[in-house]
């Protein structure tokens, strides 16, 4: 089953922009050229609320993601961010799914 890692940040109002075009021209493609995910699904709920979800086809593509290139990809999420952001992750296994 598919292994979701999804990472929701709540931006402070008039960084929505700067943000959004970090995320579609630098820091989603530089994620996607890992290899690590098979589907990286970005999306908004608000003028301020963003989701990245990545989905590994497993748990051992996520830990490989995790062990060697969370540390770069948060280093230069917080140089381009260092104030007016607040992030929180999730894990999540998918138990089922209907297509």
């Amino acid at each position: 089953m598919n292994v979701r890692y999804e990472v929701v940040v709540e931006v402070e109002h008039g960084l929505d922009a700067q943000y959004r075009n970090y995320m579609q021209t630098k820091h989603l493609p530089e994620i996607w050229a890992t290899g690590c995910f098979t589907m990286i699904v970005f999306s908004q709920t608000s003028p301020n609320s963003f989701r990245a979800a990545y989905i590994a086809a497993n748990q051992a593509d996520l830990d490989r993601y995790l062990a060697n290139h969370t540390a770069h990809f948060r280093t230069d999420f917080s140089q381009h961010f260092p104030h007016g952001v607040h992030v929180s992750r999730t894990v999540w296994t998918d138990l089922n799914t209907w297509e």
